[in-house]
């Protein structure tokens, strides 16, 4: 299937690397001209040059997305570098995770600091943007949205409660942005991964292994086991339906909500 996706402008947060790397990846191979964010300029380096020994270009950003006035210098600058953007993926930013008791004013301001700004802001700046070229440039194409969030907004847990509240405050946000301004063609899709084979996963191996006194590869084969697929998402996978969502093959889809947790979760 062509995605039509050659040329497009794409602008990913997070990108340096998990989910965030592999959509810059699969966007590159599809031959958009990618731009990737992300606050260390050491990980954006790496990252590019990985890409490149693959014979993929991107252009690097260094920002922080939880910043609204360095979001914005990144989302002009990518304008003027490559022209108007046509896709935001958000990937950026993750959640500490806190035992409830620990819970207080600061660890939630924090959280939202780590995970909902750094969404929200880029959306903000970029749909303004979006709607003013469609109105400058009638007949230009309407760009897309796609919010990589997380299912621990539809589930509660213990140990994820300021983190969850983020992912769904993230998906109230999608939903909101897509109904609004689907009237001017312009698309917002989420995905929300379960585990996935990332660094943090694998970090969150090791402290499990540490905690039940196996290795981490028995760990591992524990936590994918209560997975009805039978194993956790590769970030290539999480990428694949971040392509479609982006593409205009979607073109009439908007205020979707995906779930991508093998059904871990079987919920509406």
């Amino acid at each position: 299937m062509n995605l039509v996706l050659d040329g497009k402008v794409v602008l990913i947060t997070g990108a340096s690397k998990g989910i965030g790397f592999a959509c810059a990846q699969a966007f590159a191979r599809e031959g958009a001209q990618v731009a990737i964010v992300s606050r260390e300029p050491r990980n954006l380096q790496q990252a590019q040059a990985a890409l490149a020994e693959e014979g993929l270009q991107v252009r690097t950003y260094s920002g922080d997305m939880s910043d609204a006035a360095q979001v914005e210098q990144v989302i002009a600058s990518v304008w003027r570098d490559l022209g108007a953007i046509d896709i935001l993926v958000n990937s950026a930013g993750a959640a500490k995770r806190y035992e409830p008791e620990q819970l207080d004013a600061a660890a939630f301001q924090d959280t939202m600091n780590a995970k909902y700004f750094p969404y929200v802001f880029p959306q903000q700046a970029l749909l303004k943007r979006m709607v003013a070229r469609l109105k400058a440039e009638p007949g230009s194409t309407p760009g897309a949205i796609v919010n990589i969030i997380g299912m621990g907004g539809k589930i509660a847990g213990d140990f994820h409660i300021a983190g969850g509240a983020a992912n769904a405050a993230l998906m109230l946000t999608t939903a909101g942005f897509a109904h609004y301004y689907a009237r001017y063609g312009i698309r917002v899709n989420a995905i929300n991964p379960g585990q996935t084979l990332t660094e943090r996963v694998d970090h969150a191996m090791q402290l499990e292994a540490g905690r039940l006194g196996v290795s981490k590869e028995e760990a591992l084969q524990r936590g994918q086991a209560n997975v009805p697929l039978g194993r956790y998402a590769k970030p290539e996978e999480i990428a694949d339906v971040a392509l479609f969502l982006a593409s205009s093959r979607a073109s009439y889809v908007t205020g979707a909500i995906i779930p991508m947790d093998g059904c871990t979760a079987p919920v509406i």
